[in-house]
C-alpha cells in the first residue's frame, strides 16, 4: 500500500504536468497551439513545458517515497508500555512513525476523488483531437452590442483611413462606438467569419472569436451583412467583400457585392 500511495502523489504531482506539457510542445510543433493561445503568448507556455519536462526527467532520480519526506526531525513519538519478557518490567516502544501520519478516512476519499478527476481531464485533454472553438458555440443571442476588447485607438485610427488590415473585431468595435457614422459611409472592406442569424435590417452577421491570452477570455465579435443574393448557412465560414454603408438612423452595416463560402481558416481566431 505505501508503494501505492507514493506513485499516487507522483502521478498527481509530477505526472500530470508532465503529460500537459508534452501535450503543449506536441501542439507548439505541429503549428495547432494557436487554437488555444494567442501566439504572442506561447513562448511562455512553451518556456513552461520545457520546464516542467526537464523537472519530471530529474524527478526519476529521486526514490519512490521521497516526496512524504517532510525534511525535518518530528521528535521522539508517544511510548507506549509492554511488558518486558524476561523481567516482567515495561519498556517503552515507540510508535511508528506512520501511524502519526494516518490520514483520516474522509480527507483520503477526497483525495482519490480529486485524483480521478483530474486524471480524467488530463486524458480527455490527450486523446481529444484539437479543435478551434467552433460557431456552435457562439451564443444565440449574438448582437453588435460594444465588445469589451474595443478601444478608442481602432475608431481613432479607422477615421484615418487605415483600415486596410482590420478585421471583424476591429469593425465592430467601430460599429458599436463611432460618434460620427457617417464618415466611414464607403470605405471598402473584405472580411471573413462565420455566419450566423442576423438582427433586425441585416441579412446575415459575420462573426469571428476574438481572444487576448487564449481561449477562456475568447469574446464574440459581428458586424451585420447586407446581402441581396443567397447567405450561406449558419455556421459556415464566408469571405465578404463590400462596403460600408451608414443608415438614416445612423447605425453602420455592410452591404455586400459578393460573399464567398470558404472553408475555415488555419488560424480561426483574430487578436
Amino acid at each position: 500500500m505505501p508503494r501505492i500511495g507514493s506513485l499516487g502523489t507522483r502521478w498527481l504531482g509530477v505526472g500530470l504536468a508532465a503529460v500537459l506539457a508534452v501535450l503543449t510542445l506536441g501542439l507548439a510543433v505541429t503549428g495547432r497551439l494557436s487554437l488555444y493561445i494567442n501566439p504572442d503568448s506561447a513562448w511562455f507556455a512553451i518556456g513552461m513545458s520545457l520546464v516542467v519536462v526537464i523537472g519530471a526527467v530529474a524527478s526519476f532520480a529521486l526514490p519512490l517515497g521521497a516526496e512524504q519526506d517532510h525534511g525535518h526531525d518530528h521528535g521522539d513519538a508517544p511510548s507506549t508500555p509492554h511488558p518486558d519478557a524476561d523481567h516482567g518490567a515495561t519498556t517503552p516502544r515507540r510508535a511508528a512513525h506512520g501511524d502519526a501520519h494516518t490520514r483520516h478516512p474522509v480527507a483520503l476519499a477526497g483525495t482519490v476523488v480529486a485524483g480521478v478527476l483530474a486524471s480524467a481531464v488530463v486524458l480527455v485533454a490527450l486523446a481529444l483531437a484539437p479543435s478551434s472553438l467552433s460557431p456552435q458555440f457562439a451564443s444565440t443571442s449574438t448582437s453588435t452590442a460594444p465588445v469589451l476588447f474595443g478601444g478608442r485607438d481602432v475608431v481613432t485610427l479607422a477615421s484615418t483611413g487605415d483600415t486596410a488590415e482590420f478585421g471583424v473585431g476591429e469593425w465592430a468595435t467601430v460599429f458599436a462606438t463611432a460618434t460620427d457614422p457617417a464618415s466611414f459611409d464607403g470605405d471598402a472592406v473584405t472580411l471573413t467569419g462565420f455566419v450566423s442569424t442576423g438582427d433586425a435590417g441585416a441579412s446575415f452577421l459575420l462573426s469571428r472569436f476574438v481572444i487576448t491570452h487564449c481561449v477562456i477570455d475568447a469574446q464574440l465579435a459581428a458586424v451585420p451583412i447586407s446581402w441581396g443574393g443567397t447567405a450561406a448557412p449558419d455556421g459556415e465560414w464566408a469571405t465578404v467583400t463590400g462596403t460600408v454603408r451608414s443608415d438614416s438612423d445612423g447605425r453602420l452595416h455592410i452591404a455586400a457585392e459578393s460573399v464567398e463560402t470558404v472553408p475555415e481558416p488555419e488560424d480561426p481566431y483574430e487578436y
